[in-house]
């Protein structure tokens, strides 16, 4: 790959060492094992010493918030999620952020994404309640949509108990997590449900056809490239018919109108680079107020990275002040 930042190609060149085997090549079991950008990190920052002596920075561990506790948030079909809830320091109510971590519906969890959540809590000053929805292909779509869209209510309904503040109420999610964390706010404009405030969708998925041009540039791309996709949608869906519907591809959805104000972040090297612009523009001309932002030199997966790829700390300052713009001005009317 052309053009990418020295710290990322740092943790590119670490998960290399790793030798794992590409995740479409495992099945969904062995998958889930796989090293992650956090292990890279953390195998960097093990080897300190060698870091110091090497004159390059160790990277900076995960941050201290103020809190973190655990939630149970009912389902609709009885069940329960188990959601990690980081409160900021200082005194509340705060604004609330409803995450959804990425993984493509079927890896990942919690532990992975928490820097993300630990970074986000601090920077856009909110509770952010992260959760753990159903996974594929033990419960294959519309399992997750349905959690991360009851999960959204059921924060906006009880804010109040985990500190926040329910009128100012935003989801948000990368990758996977980005197409639930809009895909809920799809299924509250159709079913008269609470409408987060806002939305921030980090290098989002929103179409199935894998056609764009970012996937033909970045099929060996690691961390995610276009074989992996495919492997993605073979455990999230029942179908192929499926891949046709919103719920799944948001960029499909017939109007976008209504929607909240939208921060969408991409990344240079990363194959859902171009469906996350169009998706972007697609709001846009819906009348929707997007604020979006593609950062080159980097790829997927990068924006959990704060401590440790300058790019991501831009990211996160664009995301957590396109947050705070909003948050700020739901404050300001209700002081008025």
């Amino acid at each position: 790959m052309k053009n990418i930042d020295l710290d990322m190609q740092g943790i590119l060149d670490q998960m290399a060492k790793f030798k794992s085997p590409p995740i479409e090549s495992l099945d969904y079991g062995n998958a889930r094992n796989t090293p992650t950008f956090k292990n890279a990190v953390e195998e960097m920052a093990a080897e300190s010493a060698t870091t110091r002596a090497m004159n390059v920075a160790m990277p900076a561990m995960p941050e201290p918030v103020g809190k973190i506790e655990h939630i149970l948030i009912p389902t609709r079909e009885g069940g329960e999620v188990l959601a990690r809830v980081f409160t900021p320091d200082g005194d509340g109510p705060f604004p609330v952020l409803v995450y959804f971590h990425g993984g493509g519906w079927v890896i990942a969890n919690l532990d992975v994404y928490e820097s993300s959540c630990r970074a986000l809590c601090n920077a856009a000053e909110a509770v952010v309640v992260s959760v753990n929805y159903r996974m594929s292909p033990e419960a294959k779509y519309p399992a997750a949509v349905n959690d991360a869209y009851d999960a959204t209510q059921w924060v906006i309904q009880n804010a109040a108990t985990i500190g926040g503040d329910a009128k100012r109420v935003a989801v948000a999610g990368e990758s996977a997590g980005g197409n639930l964390a809009t895909v809920a706010c799809l299924m509250a404009k159709d079913k008269g449900g609470r409408m987060p405030i806002a939305q921030l969708l980090v290098y989002p998925v929103t179409d199935t056809s894998m056609s764009q041009a970012s996937y033909a540039e970045n099929v060996d791309t690691q961390p995610l490239h276009t074989a992996m996709m495919t492997w993605f949608w073979n455990y999230y869906l029942e179908n192929e018919g499926q891949k046709s519907e919103k719920y799944v591809a948001p960029l499909l959805a017939d109007n976008l109108s209504g929607m909240p104000p939208t921060i969408l972040i991409t990344a240079e090297h990363d194959p859902l680079r171009d469906e996350g612009e169009q998706y972007a523009q697609r709001l846009a001309d819906a009348g929707i107020s997007v604020k979006s932002q593609r950062f080159d030199g980097v790829v997927h997966e990068f924006f959990g990275l704060a401590g440790a790829v300058s790019k991501a700390k831009d990211a996160l300052t664009f995301a957590a002040d396109g947050l705070k713009e909003v948050f700020d001005g739901i404050g300001e009317a209700k002081g008025a």
